[in-house]
């Protein structure tokens, strides 16, 4: 098994009002030696922002501000800006968060030229209901059921009028064009699935009706393991290496004492990141500290940046989502163990 390092925790809450309930699940991007953190802020009620800090290096506290960094805005997002990641692309910073309106979780998109100054592009997961979801996907025919037996998830209430979009989270952008064309990962449970478009413009209702007549092709990883099998979902944004992409997801197991996340890695071919190369049949790493086992959600290690600084793969997580830390791991040994595990040599 591949040695983990527990760096600890970067980053707990404050008394200031917009994060005086927790932090968690950061976005991260290295530039120079500096790593910029937009973390998800919350305050009393479940209200999320996105807040700010900056690190020297990989692991020292240079700079943290004192007000949010993005706020809720719009209607999709008028409970919650949440669980942002962010990669950059031919001179363009993606930032991809959720957009949460107090009853549904959906992925958005905004984007910045400097890191200072985002523009948000709204929603760009399916704009449809859970029962459309349903309906188009027992269409396709071909895709596994649990893909559509959410039903005690989505209606946890009696009250049949109450519009219910589909949950799409997750959404983490490649950090290149693949192809010559953007790549980003969303998550309908209980799997991942890959989108390729020319531009976020091409992503109408029509594209996504017909994308779910071929979901199936559009799977790239479903739960295998125990400690995955609930469901999983993409975590940090891929890192390209010579053997492929390297994903760092998080994996789900539901338990008699209620869920946990742990964090698990995987290969994916360069070229066409919907083919699996290879993935750890065991945690990269599971909750074991106090700050990992307790919290607003205890059992949660949720890993969604990262940063590399020589041959060591820093990874930042939220911690039982109540605050951020970090792990790290030798990126030529993770891969190396990785491919002991090449899902091509069984072919």
């Amino acid at each position: 098994m591949i040695e983990v390092k527990k760096e600890g925790v970067l980053l707990s809450k404050t008394d200031l009002e917009f994060e005086n309930e927790g932090v968690l699940n950061p976005a991260v991007i290295r530039v120079g030696d500096s790593v910029h953190v937009f973390y998800r802020a919350v305050r009393k009620g479940n209200h999320s922002s996105i807040g700010y800090c900056r690190l020297d290096g990989p692991l020292t506290v240079a700079e943290r501000w004192d007000k949010p960094f993005m706020l809720p805005e719009f209607d999709y997002e008028s409970h919650g800006v949440e669980d942002a990641r962010i990669v950059k692309i031919d001179g363009l910073y993606y930032m991809t968060y959720t957009g949460y309106d107090g009853t549904n979780a959906r992925g958005a998109l905004a984007i910045s030229k400097d890191l200072k100054h985002f523009e948000k592009q709204g929603i760009i997961v399916p704009p449809i209901t859970y029962a459309e979801f349903v309906f188009l996907a027992e269409s396709a025919g071909k895709v596994n059921k649990n893909y559509y037996r959410n039903h005690k998830f989505y209606y946890q209430e009696a009250d049949p009028e109450r519009k219910i979009m589909l949950w799409d989270k997750n959404v983490v952008f490649f950090p290149r064009k693949i192809n010559n064309k953007l790549v980003f990962f969303h998550r309908i449970r209980p799997g991942i699935q890959v989108v390729s478009v020319n531009s976020v413009k091409e992503l109408t209702k029509e594209f996504w009706d017909n994308y779910f007549f071929s979901l199936q092709d559009h799977i790239v990883m479903d739960p295998v393991h125990a400690h995955e099998l609930s469901y999983i979902g993409s975590g940090c944004p891929p890192i390209e290496t010579e053997h492929g992409w390297l994903l760092i997801y998080h994996g789900v197991k539901e338990t008699q004492h209620g869920v946990i996340y742990s964090a698990c890695a995987a290969l994916l071919d360069l070229n066409d990141p919907a083919k699996e190369i290879a993935r750890l049949p065991y945690a990269l790493f599971s909750p074991e500290f106090e700050w990992e086992l307790l919290g607003e959600v205890n059992n949660v290690v949720f890993p969604s940046g990262s940063a590399i600084f020589g041959n060591t793969l820093f990874i930042y997580y939220g911690a039982a989502d109540t605050q951020i830390a970090c792990a790290s791991v030798n990126l030529p040994a993770l891969l190396t163990e990785l491919l002991t595990y090449d899902s091509r040599d069984e072919k």
